[in-house]
Order: structure tokens, then C-alpha cells, then sequence
């Protein structure tokens, strides 16, 4: 089957393709007959993926949190493709759910060198092919929380608020040369990142208040993620933002995330604001 993408897209490549939007968006991009490289840490989680689609779906294996082996799992996969990539798009991450100073520095460290550092370098290699090619499409899968911060996320925050700064700094780049970037931006979706997610309660349990700042914020969390939209939605929203040849950004979640917040956080005061999102969070 081959559907519009198609046309314009011939290989592209993912990281995290076997679970949550990554899944979805690989699987929406394997639908329309695009040749997908995919990447997870273990090749075994791929392997749905690779029997549903055997002609078009490559596993790759690729761990953010070992750079070298990931640039070159990276380039390895871009040699296999013909020597470039259509589209790249950078979607790997994971969530660490803990107050700032519950845990140590070397963790958040450790999660902003993986799901930023690593990230960056990866964009560098594919942004420099297709700046030589004149073409091409590069997609950072950020988050909404660059412009409404998740509590006791901080190190995720930092890292989607990072890549947002990245990919406005490559539109200016790429003005004229036949680049286009999108920062994509989803909301809540209904997947397994609460699941997946990294907790840590060491300190936590020390201070009564605190504790039950966090319980309050974990269950309004997992609330919000379980009566989102499913992640399909957000592979449909990258799907019609792939169809326009366009950089930008590109906001996905329920109508009340993506569209409503946003619009209205232009008008509202920061303390307001901040205020506003202690009552969403309880």
C-alpha cells in the first residue's frame, strides 16, 4: 500500500518506534508505504512491528543513554538507506517522576546527557546530510510540557523545553535550503509513559507535605493520561503537518491541551498560570 507520504518520503527514521507515538507514528508512515528504520533499545521489541511490515520495517537497535554506539547505529542504519534519510524523526525518551532534590544529580544528569545530549548529536548527523542534500525533514518530538511544565518532571522539562529551543534555532538554519523542521509538541496520550515512568520515593516519604504534594500530582498524572486521546491521534496530527513542506510547530493532545491552553496562556499572566496549573494538579 501506498499512500501520499509515499511520494515525498522514501526512508525515514525513528527512535523509540516500539511503543506509545513512536509506535504509532512509525506504524502511520509504514501504512503509507514509507521504508521505516525503528529503533528501541532491544530488537526484540520490535519485532511486531517487523512482522506486520517484513519489506519496509528495519529494527535498529539504539540505547540514547550510550551516544557512540547510538551515532553509530545511526549511521550505520543511514548507509543502509541509500546514504541519507528522508525524514528523521526524534522521538525516544523516558520520564524520571521525582521532586528536584530527592534524587541525585547524576540522575538527572544522566536522563538530560541521554534523551538531549544524544538526541542533539543524532539531529547534528542528520541534519548535516540533508543540509547537503537541500532536502529533507527533521522532527523533534517534544512535548506540550515546554509551555506547561509537568510537576516533579524536571529533568523531562528541561529536555523538551531543550529540544524546542533546538528546533527553532534550525528553522532560522535552514531557511532557503530545502530543510524543513517541526517541533512537535504532543499533550497527554493514553499510553504506557506513566507505566515506563521512573519513581522515586526515598526522600519523599521524610516530609508529610511533600508526599502528599506528589501522590496528588502522580494521581492527577495518571488520571490525565488515561482519559486522553489514544496516541494515534498524535501520528495523524504529524501526518498532516508531513503533508505540508512547511517548518513549524506543530501542537497534538485533546482539544483542551493543544489548542484551548495555549491560546489562552498567551493572555494570561506566569503567576496566574502557575496558579492555574496547581489546581490541575491538585
Amino acid at each position: 500500500m501506498c499512500g501520499l507520504l509515499s511520494t515525498r518520503f522514501k526512508t525515514a527514521f525513528i527512535t523509540g518506534a516500539s511503543s506509545g507515538i513512536g509506535r504509532a507514528i512509525a506504524e502511520m508512515l509504514l501504512a503509507e508505504g514509507v521504508h521505516v528504520w525503528g529503533t528501541s533499545r532491544e530488537r526484540k521489541n520490535s519485532d511486531i512491528l517487523k512482522e506486520k511490515y517484513p519489506a519496509h520495517f528495519t529494527a535498529v537497535v539504539l540505547d540514547l543513554a550510550n551516544p557512540k554506539e547510538a551515532l553509530s547505529a545511526y549511521q550505520a542504519a543511514e548507509k543502509e538507506a541509500g546514504g541519507y534519510f528522508d525524514l528523521v524523526i526524534q522521538n525516544a525518551g523516558y520520564g524520571i517522576f521525582a521532586p528536584f532534590d530527592a534524587v541525585s544529580q547524576t540522575v538527572w544528569n544522566d536522563q538530560i546527557s541521554a534523551m538531549l545530549g544524544t538526541t542533539v548529536q543524532l539531529s547534528h548527523a542528520a541534519f548535516s546530510t540533508m543540509r547537503s542534500r537541500k532536502a529533507g525533514v527533521l522532527v523533534h518530538v517534544s512535548s506540550l510540557a515546554t509551555e506547561f511544565p509537568l510537576p516533579f518532571m524536571s529533568g523531562y522539562n528541561i529536555v523538551k523545553a531543550g529540544l524546542s529551543a533546538l528546533s527553532e534555532s534550525l528553522m532560522f538554519e535552514a531557511q532557503g535550503s530545502g530543510v524543513v523542521v517541526i517541533d512537535f509538541r504532543p499533550g497527554d496520550y493514553r499510553t504506557a509513559f506513566n507505566r515506563g515512568m521512573k519513581r522515586s520515593e526515598a526522600e519523599v516519604s521524610r516530609d508529610p507535605v511533600l508526599e502528599k504534594q506528589v501522590r496528588r500530582a502522580w494521581e492527577s498524572l495518571e488520571r490525565n493520561l488515561n482519559q486522553s486521546p489514544l496516541p494515534k491521534k498524535a501520528a495523524l496530527d504529524l501526518k498532516k503537518a508531513l503533508s505540508r513542506p512547511r517548518s513549524g510547530i506543530v501542537r497534538s493532545g485533546s482539544f483542551f491541551q493543544a489548542v484551548l491552553a495555549p491560546f489562552f496562556a498567551c493572555f494570561i499572566p506566569k503567576g496566574v498560570l502557575r496558579r492555574v496549573t496547581n489546581l490541575y494538579f491538585q
